[in-house]
């Protein structure tokens, strides 16, 4: 069931919340988009990846405020 506006998730995280807050957004796994974004950053030189995680930790809202 996705839900309005796109926030990390507290509950299910494994570091900030992010992956886990993507796919409550968009009713997806959050195991799969979690090793879906692992295996892309591995494939890219890990930076990007690790980049864009930090950029949206600091972006996204954490769920309930």
């Amino acid at each position: 069931m996705a839900t309005t506006g796109l926030h990390r998730s507290r509950h299910d995280r494994m570091i900030a919340g992010v992956i886990g807050g993507i796919a409550q957004h968009n009713g997806w796994n959050s195991t799969l988009l979690r090793v879906i974004f692992v295996l892309v950053s591995i494939m890219s030189a890990a930076f990007p990846g690790i980049l864009v995680y930090l950029i949206a930790w600091l972006v996204m809202p954490e769920e309930g405020t």
